[in-house]
């Protein structure tokens, strides 16, 4: 007997794969021995010949052998399917089998996502499973591509309501039988003409929920401009239909990632980067492009992404497709979380009005404001991570352009507190399996996006302003007239009709909700790097005092010293945005004393930082830069933070920043580097330029070797430190790459003088001398690594 099939999972989980040829060749009514007509037709479907199709039975044996096996029916419907199904049928008779096939796998599929399966339990082989193998698969995608035909001149026509049986079907297939979605997926002009299908409002969810399950899996990423028509298609669009197309678009923009972490190595980043550069554009770019090319595409996700719930679908309109949605199974439960929704706030409202005694609103009139506001968070959600796709794209400057002139900004900050950063209620929607504060919920999800967009937004570009009202950057102008320095030109340039209206800005509210964010909240790492972002670039010290102002220092300081912060994602984020705030700032210094005001509370601060270089050590590389600034000013308010502050004096202390320096170098290899631990690099050579700027070069050097020989494995770190440093050269000064690229890119560390204050020449030629193979020279690496222990000249490339 064959083997039951496997069950299937979601996504890239689903999948046997198979190459489905298709073969008919005359009905075959022989007998091999009833075990053996699965493993046949398997087979069949495996290598494209043999048994295939129902077709190749005669209806009488397909009778017989239904009768023993419970195949309800189906390879018999297959077989009137296939007679009734051809080119110059009217279809009529097709679709009514169709109908009669469409309830037998929906049921099947119901149960499935349920995961109340005793229907499949029922039988040895699922419907949806005896569908496939007897060829139904093939046979709709034939059915569904059949207007793609000409005879005489005139194509084939096929009614939306057949196609939407055939997509329907299609659908409940492949989420119940392994391999179904991926073998679609191989099918390239397949894929490429279902979007033709969403043209039609009667076809088009069907349609987009299939095209997604097969993004989903299709190892090749689609290139939208393949897709005929995709101007006209998209501005055809109403925005409910748009927004529905956004979870597609999620999968076709975004540069594809392979889940291996080796290949997130910056030696494979690179290899893949020389390698791209023959290539020409990947997949995703030329899909953003082709997207950024359709007229108001941006303006309306814009539109999307800001219109208030009451703005939104009328309740008719909007009842009408989540009765749509019920058939289809991502989103029944969806369905039944909304009702449960409903229900609890009509108790919880009846009890209200019972004690009051006020009359009570009814289940009727509380379910379309709850189910609207949860559809209206779902589309929020979808539109703005295409919109945070956009912004890191190779369009970026074109996409903010658009993104401030539509108000974008102005517009999220209309919305932050009745929508996205809404109370909780105790009815709150979870999907099926989740709880309340699992990530998967449509309400953590929209805000994580939003902080993202945030984030993506601020970084390195002068529109972060438009985060703040008019208040908020006259506040900035005036922060500046009493320190007695110039204007920030990017606040004296926004476009003061783009900005944030009402009492505060984006940015204030984010502060505002970060303060009150409970210690375990996931949101707290996401918060802190946007804020962070806001930040970043040339150090502003109006925007630094902006944010002290505001309490932010404290809060950064309670959530890591008092409330001993023990996530490392959370504590480097917040590091990072530490040394962001401090960076050359004398004011923050004297509240970080203020705040960190015993020996105790100094000592957990030490151990947070010393727990984990790669989360703190750009923090430490803030606080040397800082120090380094300060030593060189003459001036009574800096010369008092220099000797009361904790913090500098500790990082003032040579021991101190061999010590940093042996670890930061010690934790990281050329074979290890990535995108987040490259800035331990980056630090230690901020330490050893400051010590070149004084002339102390050779002396850290010799120190490095002393600590070598202690540790008893002497060359072991100056040899890796070599290894290092040519491999930094590479990176950085490799032709193809600007240096200004490492001010762009986060996280990586900015090695201009908008981040140090300390030129590019000047690590360029730092690192070139610490290079010099002349053991003779003082400030060269090979003076200290004795000949026994050389190893210097390791290939460490990645093809």
């Amino acid at each position: 007997m064959a083997a039951a099939p496997a069950a299937a999972g979601s996504g890239a989980g689903r999948g046997r794969r198979a190459a489905a040829t298709v073969a008919a060749w005359g009905g075959w009514g022989g007998r091999p021995r009833p075990g053996n007509i699965l493993l046949q037709l398997r087979q069949g479907q495996l290598t494209g010949r043999g048994l295939v199709r129902a077709v190749q039975f005669t209806e009488t044996f397909l009778a017989e052998r239904d009768k023993q096996s419970k195949w309800s029916g189906i390879p018999q419907l297959l077989l009137k399917l296939y007679a009734t199904s051809h080119l110059h049928s009217d279809f009529i008779e097709c679709q009514n089998i169709l109908k009669e096939i469409s309830p037998l796998l929906s049921m099947e599929a119901m149960a499935f996502v349920t995961e109340e399966r005793k229907l499949t339990q029922e039988t040895t082989y699922p419907n949806t499973y005896i569908f496939d193998l007897f060829g139904g698969v093939d046979l709709l995608v034939e059915i569904l591509m059949r207007p793609t035909i000409s005879i005489r001149g005139q194509k084939l026509k096929i009614s939306d309501e057949m196609s939407k049986d055939c997509l329907s079907i299609l659908y409940n297939t492949c989420v119940c039988t392994e391999g179904v979605t991926k073998r679609l997926a191989e099918k390239n002009d397949f894929v490429i003409f279902l979007f033709t299908l969403m043209t039609s409002k009667k076809t088009f969810l069907q349609t987009a929920t299939l095209i997604e399950d097969i993004l989903g899996v299709k190892k090749e990423m689609i290139r939208l401009d393949e897709v005929p028509n995709l101007s006209s298609l998209v501005s055809n669009f109403d925005q409910q239909q748009l927004a529905n197309f956004c979870r597609i678009l999620a999968v076709t923009i975004s540069e594809m990632d392979t889940g291996n972490d080796d290949k997130h190595t910056l030696l494979a980043k690179n290899a893949q980067q020389k390698k791209s550069l023959s290539l020409g554009p990947s997949a995703a770019e030329i899909n953003q492009a082709a997207l950024l090319s359709i007229p108001g595409f941006v303006e309306r996700l814009c539109k999307l992404a800001t219109r208030k719930v009451s703005e939104s679908t009328g309740t008719a309109s909007f009842l009408q497709e989540l009765e749509e949605w019920y058939t289809w199974l991502d989103n029944a439960l969806v369905l039944d979380a909304l009702m449960r929704v409903a229900n609890e706030e009509s108790e919880h409202n009846q009890g209200a009005s019972e004690e009051n005694g006020l009359p009570h609103t009814s289940t009727r009139t509380q379910l379309p404001q709850s189910m609207k506001i949860m559809h209206e968070i779902m589309y929020k959600l979808e539109v703005l991570y295409v919109l945070c796709v956009l912004l890191m794209g190779r369009q970026r400057n074109q996409v903010h352009r658009m993104i401030a002139e539509f108000k974008l900004i102005p517009g999220l900050n209309n919305l932050f507190d009745k929508l996205i950063w809404r109370k909780h209620s105790a009815s709150a929607l979870v999907l099926h399996g989740h709880n309340q504060n699992c990530d998967c919920s449509p309400d953590i999800t929209l805000k994580i996006q939003f902080l993202r967009l945030l984030q993506s937004f601020s970084d390195h570009h002068e529109n972060k302003y438009l985060l703040l009202n008019n208040q908020e950057l006259n506040e900035l102008s005036a922060i500046s007239l009493k320190a007695n320095i110039p204007e920030v030109e990017a606040v004296l340039n926004t476009d003061r009709s783009l900005v944030c209206d009402g009492k505060r800005g984006l940015l204030t509210r984010l502060l505002q909700v970060m303060k009150k964010e409970p210690a375990e909240s996931s949101f707290r790492f996401w918060q802190a790097r946007a804020v962070e972002s806001f930040l970043r670039g040339t150090t502003s010290y109006a925007d630094q005092m902006f944010l002290l102002k505001r309490g932010l220092l404290e809060h950064i300081l309670y959530c890591i010293v008092d409330s001993e912060c023990k996530s490392r994602d959370v504590l480097q984020s917040y590091f990072d945005l530490l040394g962001e705030l401090m960076k050359f700032n004398v004011d923050a210094f004297k509240r970080f004393n203020k705040y960190i005001n015993t020996d105790a509370k100094f000592q957990v601060f030490l151990k947070q930082i010393n727990s984990s270089l790669v989360d703190s050590n750009m923090l430490v590389r803030c606080v040397t830069l800082s120090l380094d600034r300060f030593e060189n000013q003459v001036d009574m308010k800096v010369a008092e933070v220099l000797s009361e502050c904790r913090l500098l004096a500790y990082i003032s202390q040579v021991p101190t920043q061999m010590s940093f320096l042996f670890r930061l170098i010690n934790i990281i290899h050329v074979q290890t580097l990535t995108q987040e631990n490259v800035s331990c690099l980056n630090t230690s050579l901020v330490i050893l330029m400051l010590a070149r700027r004084k002339e102390r070069l050779p002396l850290y050097l010799r120190l490095l070797q002393r600590m070598e020989h202690s540790k008893k494995y002497p060359g072991f770190l100056l040899n890796n430190f070599h290894n290092l440093l040519r491999f930094w050269q590479q990176h950085y000064l490799h032709k193809d790459k600007d240096s200004t690229c490492l001010e762009n890119a986060p996280p990586s560390p900015s090695l201009s003088a908008q981040s140090s204050c300390i030129s590019f020449s000047y690590w360029k030629e730092t690192v070139s001398i610490l290079l010099n193979p002349d053991r003779q020279s003082p400030s060269a690496l090979v003076s200290y690594i004795e000949e026994p222990y050389m190893d210097i000249d390791r290939d460490f490339t990645e093809e």
